[in-house]
Order: C-alpha cells, then sequence, then structure tokens
C-alpha cells in the first residue's frame, strides 16, 4: 500500500512549501508513538514518520530548481525542531500531483494552477489556509480508527480529506487562506507565516493520530 502523500506548492518552493513540507513531516514524527513493549519481553517496533504520511513539495516556477531553502525559512525550521537535510527545490510536475493524495498551495492562484494542470485534483487540492477552516469541523467520531500503522493512516487521511472537500462544498477559498511570500523579507514575516502553516500542519497530523 503506497503511503499517504502531501504535496505543498508554493511559487519557488524555497521558502513556503519547504516550511509546510518539513513542519508537517515534524509534526507527525512528534504524534508517531511507539507501542509499548510486550510483557513477554517481545518489543513492537512503530512505523517511523516518513512510512506514516510522505510530505514532500514544489513550486509552480523553476527558477530555483536543485537549490537550498532560503535561510530564514531554514532559520525557521531548525527554530522549530525541523530539519533542513536533503533539501533541493523543485520545479512542479504532472506526476507529482498525480502521485499525491492531497495537495496543499500557498494560495488560490496556486490552486488554480495545480487544478489545471490536473483537472481531477481539484477534490484533494486545497489553500493550505483553507484546509485547515476544514479541519476544525471535521468529527474524529466519523473518521477510520487512528493507529500509528501506514494502512491506518492512510485511510485516515483519506477520509480526512474527503470529509474537508464535502465541506467546502464548492466554495472557493477566501482571501485570509493565503500564505504571504517571505521571500526578500525579514524574519519577523517568516515567523509569521511559519506560524500560519502551523495553524494547519500540526492539527493536521493531530487529527491523524491522536
Amino acid at each position: 500500500m503506497a503511503v499517504f502523500t502531501v504535496l505543498h506548492v508554493c511559487m519557488g518552493n524555497i521558502c513556503r512549501s519547504p516550511m509546510a513540507e518539513r513542519l508537517l513531516a515534524r509534526a507527525v514524527r512528534d504524534r508517531a508513538v511507539a507501542p509499548a513493549s510486550a510483557g513477554g519481553g517481545g518489543a513492537g517496533s512503530a512505523a517511523t514518520a516518513e512510512e506514516l504520511v510522505h510530505s514532500v513539495s514544489a513550486g509552480t516556477g523553476g527558477w530555483h530548481e536543485g537549490e537550498e531553502m532560503n535561510p530564514p525559512a531554514a532559520r525557521q525550521l531548525r527554530s522549530r525542531g525541523g530539519s533542513v537535510d536533503g533539501f533541493a527545490a523543485r520545479k512542479l510536475r504532472g506526476d507529482f500531483i498525480d502521485e499525491a493524495d492531497l495537495i496543499l498551495t500557498a494560495t488560490a492562484d496556486q490552486y488554480d494552477y495545480v487544478v489545471a494542470l490536473r483537472p481531477d485534483a481539484a477534490s484533494r487540492a486545497f489553500v493550505l489556509g483553507e484546509f485547515g477552516r476544514m479541519l476544525a469541523g471535521i468529527d474524529p467520531a466519523g473518521l477510520p480508527p487512528a493507529e500509528p500503522t501506514p494502512g491506518a493512516v492512510r485511510a485516515r487521511a483519506v477520509a480526512i480529506v474527503e470529509a474537508a472537500h464535502a465541506r467546502r462544498a464548492g466554495e472557493p477559498s477566501v482571501p485570509g487562506d493565503d500564505l504571504d511570500d517571505p521571500w526578500g523579507r525579514g524574519d519577523q514575516t517568516f515567523t509569521r507565516i511559519c506560524d500560519q502553516i502551523e495553524d494547519t500542519v500540526v492539527p493536521f497530523a493531530t487529527l491523524l493520530l491522536p
């Protein structure tokens, strides 16, 4: 069974979407709890965060392809317990969308770009802030059981995406759902954007693995 994959999209893939990619990975890692050892001495082993949720990102433009994260973005991630290791910016391709179970874009314009590339992705693509608003109204009791295993996480995550799409009911996102582009701005702006990202990815991880 394929690991549940979240694709984060912004413009250049060096600020907003990398921060979202790695903050979601950290939030899942924080929630993934190893099962207790069996009484007879045999210890179970939990799936790693990467085996539960595959968090990746790309940009609608390819100007920074292959580059590291913007330094202020990297500083924010490190300060919040995230990892910047191995990151390299990528330009969005249609197959990235095809492989994703959930697409979270920084802005409504990028949502439109994703859906123009792959119209069938509309039901699993959201502006990040929009997805956060939808999460707030989802009843956990209506979701599959929560367990830190790849199959259980995938089933619950797919149900969350379906419930968020149903709650959206065809209504467009609102301007407040967009993330400002912090590129070229100071650490205070990057802090605010990271706070906004965490306002969505942390509740998502918590709903996924309560």
